[in-house]
């Protein structure tokens, strides 16, 4: 009886020994910057529209999700040194110099961003002449304006915060703000009149897809995007829940509030 006893608490242990070595808790270091409605992990209570998606996935697979919010030139190193078992956001064709979009997983986008220059509303349709001085928050690379800036027709004001960009272009102390489009009209009614900002079409804009990534995971994103693909209604209905348009909708919205031929367009 007793030789029973302890051969029972024997594979007890041993089961919780197995758990534990397969527990499923994972770390996603993300970019600490108020990017909502992207973004925003270092919020107590609602993280923003990848949040959202990375939640569904987690009660629908059982996986256990961390957020460690980190800055920016800090992330991919975190990666690499086992600190966090994902980034996000990211995006193949994003330069670092700690890893290479080779050595990396991806999942299908959570969301796609539509980053851009945003003006004040009566200064939109100018053209890129008029943007002597950008605001850009920290950590952001200037991808679209490099030339500009090589050859000193543009300068860059850098900001710690949207809200610093946002002041500066209310005063026009700035002519442009590189930011997201999304989180600018999420941003700005918080200080300033409703539609005080928009993002100019005639200015360098893109449409970026926010993926997860991993250096070793690829299991879970494999996961990952089968649920993404087998559920685009769940993932409809959060996008819409934050306000989040698909890129081709927001830019009919916006030809038409700005009064511009499509041959006006950035390209």
């Amino acid at each position: 009886m007793e030789f029973r006893m302890m051969r029972c608490i024997g594979l007890f242990i041993g089961c919780l020994f197995s758990l534990n070595i397969y527990a499923d808790k994972y770390v996603i270091g993300a970019q600490n910057l108020a990017y909502f409605p992207h973004y925003d992990f270092a919020s107590s209570t609602d993280k923003g529209v990848a949040w959202s998606i990375l939640e569904a996935f987690s009660e629908a697979s059982g996986h256990e999700f961390v957020y460690l919010s980190l800055p920016i030139r800090r992330l991919q190193l975190e990666l690499v040194k086992g600190n966090v078992d994902f980034v996000y956001p990211d995006n193949r064709g994003w330069y670092n110099s700690i890893t290479t979009s080779n050595d990396k997983y991806f999942s299908l986008p959570l969301t796609s961003a539509v980053t851009g220059t945003i003006v004040k509303r009566q200064n939109a349709g100018k053209g890129i002449e008029n943007i002597k001085n950008l605001a850009m928050p920290l950590g952001f690379t200037p991808v679209n304006w490099q030339e500009k800036i090589d050859t000193q027709r543009t300068q860059i004001t850098w900001v710690t915060d949207i809200q610093q960009g946002l002041a500066l272009l209310y005063q026009e102390r700035v002519d442009g703000l590189d930011l997201e489009y999304f989180v600018s009209q999420r941003s700005a009614p918080l200080s300033y009149e409703q539609d005080a900002f928009t993002l100019d079409l005639t200015l360098p804009h893109n449409e970026i897809p926010f993926s997860l990534s991993t250096l070793y995971h690829q299991d879970i994103i494999n996961e990952l995007n089968k649920f993404i693909s087998s559920n685009p209604e769940l993932i409809d209905s959060i996008k819409t829940k934050y306000g989040i348009t698909p890129f081709e909708q927001l830019s009919q919205k916006l030809l038409i509030e700005q009064g511009l031929k499509i041959e006006e367009v950035w390209k």
